[in-house]
């Protein structure tokens, strides 16, 4: 057996003893371990009846670059679809540009400072880079922390990381 056709069978290996671990064999659906969906069954005991539409809750525990964001926030059903969605492509449209990501990506790391951020070359010429500051300032994703620099809002890092973890499914 080759070098290659060795790892290869050990990997399957791997996967089929994850499966059965989780309980799912090939072509079965795993089942989650007990307590798995904890913050789901926390949420569904908090909704008033088993015909309600169902609601939707994001939390999360964050800590970088010496900061700590504790968030969740749940929305009904029915109030998320009752909303007026048309200032919703703004928020959104911020965050689907390259620099920009990059930008918040930076920030919530540390280098929060203009001049700091100036200094990375992807980032583009000087004048780019204000033009995508205040992109994400008008949009809600930062704001300013004084004298140059830059800040995402505490209220915004767990739901900025979700719409991150969603996107990449």
């Amino acid at each position: 057996m080759s070098e290659i056709e060795e790892r290869l069978a050990a990997l399957e290996a791997q996967v089929a003893a994850l499966a059965e671990r989780v309980g799912g064999g090939a072509g079965e659906p795993a089942t989650p371990p007990d307590g798995a969906f904890w913050a789901l069954d926390g949420l569904k005991q908090r909704l008033p009846a088993d015909d309600h539409p169902g609601a939707v809750l994001y939390t999360g525990t964050v800590h970088v670059a010496g900061q700590r964001y504790d968030w969740q926030y749940g929305r009904t059903v029915d109030d998320l679809l009752a909303d007026d969605w048309a200032e919703l492509p703004a928020v959104l449209s911020a965050l689907a540009h390259p620099v920009r990501l990059r930008l918040l990506r930076e920030i919530l790391g540390g280098r929060q400072g203009t001049g700091e951020l100036a200094g990375i070359e992807e980032l583009g010429t000087t004048g780019q880079l204000h033009h995508h500051l205040r992109q994400l300032t008008a949009a809600g994703w930062l704001r300013s922390a004084g004298r140059g620099r830059y800040a995402i809002p505490a209220e915004r890092v767990v739901p900025l990381l979700a719409i991150l973890t969603a996107a990449g499914r």
